[in-house]
């Protein structure tokens, strides 16, 4: 897996001397054209990499979209949702394809609710929305219309850009069946629990062959987050119906999955990653977990 893809290189890839610009005070957001990332029926940029902002794809043509350890095809039209912590490629199977990218960086959204509490940008479950025609072009207009206000000399035009861009997000979401609760954290547990998830995706967000997991039982987690063991599992159980032990499980089995897929590093080299003491280790729980071995599991992918 290579580095974080950060604005720069992004920008590398466009046609002309256009550069990553960020807009003072306000993050930075862009609208680019998926033609202008596309060259000779191949996307410009084809490793599995995590990149250093959020983007929201409104294209048209056949690709898939390898996306953590899932490989989702796209048909026709599709809008696709990618974060910072997934790492994902384009495909590209239809020499045709046209559409939209809108880019921007967590401070751009600030404003309003943590932009990866999004249905659309929390899970590859969620990550790609099918679109027939009509609603394809319903959302080719907000990102005509999201385009030409960037260009405008509007004093507020980002506060308006931000609005468009929460427009997009909902009337996607409105299309997806619904597959769970919103967290509103409302009470000590919920907001526990969101202290928790955040500081799990941040431990187990492997960029790096040199990282390595430090947080690995649930009273390591319990001590960073300065309560007793029992409250937080306590807490998880009430806002997730899981326990603290459960989700550290699902996604550092998670993150394996990605690291063997999208990597071409040794076991050895993961197990060490995931805060495994020996290689054994990490075999032993992936195949119990998922009835086959790590290399089993690397070769069927």
């Amino acid at each position: 897996m290579s580095d974080f893809v950060n604005l720069n290189k992004l920008y590398d890839q466009l046609p002309g001397n256009i550069t990553a610009e960020n807009n003072a005070g306000t993050g930075h957001f862009d609208i680019i054209k998926v033609e202008d990332l596309v060259s000779n029926g191949k996307p410009k940029h084809t490793d599995y990499s995590r990149r250093s902002f959020f983007k929201i794809s409104l294209v048209q043509g056949d690709c898939i979209v390898h996306y953590a350890d899932q490989s989702i095809a796209v048909n026709g039209h599709a809008l696709v949702f990618t974060n910072p912590t997934v790492p994902y490629k384009w495909e590209i199977v239809s020499p045709e394809q046209s559409g939209y990218v809108c880019v921007f960086t967590e401070a751009f959204f600030n404003r309003f609710a943590p932009i990866k509490e999004y249905q659309v940008f929390s899970s590859a479950d969620n990550a790609v929305v099918v679109l027939d025609a009509v609603m394809f072009n319903y959302f080719r207009e907000l990102f005509i219309k999201m385009d030409a206000e960037l260009q405008s000399s509007y004093a507020h035009k980002y506060d308006y850009l931000r609005n468009l861009l929460m427009e997009v997000i909902h009337e996607a979401q409105k299309l997806q069946p619904e597959t769970g609760v919103v967290i509103n954290p409302s009470n000590a547990a919920e907001r526990l629990a969101l202290l928790f998830t955040d500081l799990l995706e941040r431990q187990l967000s492997i960029q790096n062959i040199s990282d390595t997991v430090l947080l690995k039982s649930p009273s390591d987690f319990a001590e960073r987050l300065n309560v007793h063991v029992n409250h937080l599992n306590k807490a998880l159980k009430k806002a997730t119906g899981q326990t603290t032990s459960t989700l550290i499980k699902e996604r550092t089995l998670h993150e394996a999955k990605v690291l063997l897929k999208t990597t071409n590093w040794t076991i050895a080299e993961i197990a060490r990653c995931l805060g495994f003491e020996e290689p054994n280790h990490l075999s032993v729980f992936f195949k119990e977990n998922t009835s086959t071995t790590p290399s089993e599991f690397r070769s069927a992918n």
